[in-house]
């Protein structure tokens, strides 16, 4: 098999743009220089493949996990934790661009930088009878496997605010996005707690690396 050197890859990067090359390729830009035994493109393979061919589970490890990988190194490590932020930076730039909400694939990507986090959020988004977002409030941060979430006061900001219409957001870090039990209890108990003040919850959607989950579209709300 003929591999492509890191100078070819670089070069067909200015000829033809970055959506020209694959993870891997890319990945050796980013780490620039390769060691002694391997160039660039091979080992960023290899730093890949320790991650099980991942980009989002590459970017979502410490630098410590990175610098282990494959023998990637503390500079490159560096290079990449760099890189890995700026995207996430660039997701949170265009999750705040959001201002209206007319499908599940507005909120997913507003909420897209969640899939990252190592710890669950639960989010509730406050809108207009015309889909405006009103406003959007971090209720609870937790473990791993939950958060606590009071409906009182999901309900009493709706009612402040005088929404129309609230969506519930929480990521799983465990990257299956289907709901738990608890997340099925919390839906319905703020779904009823919210109809009392003829303010509805129109979705709860589940945000994971692996994809998302929508209590809406899988008619249970």
């Amino acid at each position: 098999m003929v591999r492509v050197t890191d100078r070819e890859i670089r070069e067909r990067l200015i000829v033809s743009g970055a959506g020209a090359l694959t993870d891997a390729e890319l990945l050796a830009v980013v780490i620039r220089e390769g060691t002694d035994a391997l160039p660039a493109a091979k080992l960023a393979e290899n730093i890949l493949a320790d991650f099980g061919g991942s980009l989002s589970e590459l970017a979502a490890a410490d630098m410590a996990r990175i610098r282990r990988a494959a023998g990637c190194g503390t500079v490159r490590a560096v290079s990449i934790a760099a890189a890995a932020e700026l995207a996430r930076r660039i997701a949170a730039e265009k999750a705040d661009a959001v201002r209206m909400v007319t499908s599940k694939e507005d909120v997913t990507a507003m909420f897209a930088p969640l899939a990252e986090l190592p710890h669950e959020e639960f989010w509730v988004l406050y809108l207009t009878s015309g889909g405006r977002v009103i406003d959007r409030s971090c209720l609870s941060r937790g473990g791993v496997s939950g958060t606590v979430v009071d409906h009182k006061l999901v309900v009493k900001r709706a009612v402040e605010l005088l929404a129309s219409s609230i969506i519930l957001v929480h990521n799983h870090p465990s990257g299956i996005a289907r709901p738990s039990g608890d997340d099925e209890h919390i839906t319905g108990t703020i779904s009823q707690a919210a109809a009392l003040f003829d303010i509805g919850v129109i979705d709860h959607i589940i945000i994971s690396r692996s994809g998302s989950y929508s209590f809406a579209a899988e008619g249970r709300l």
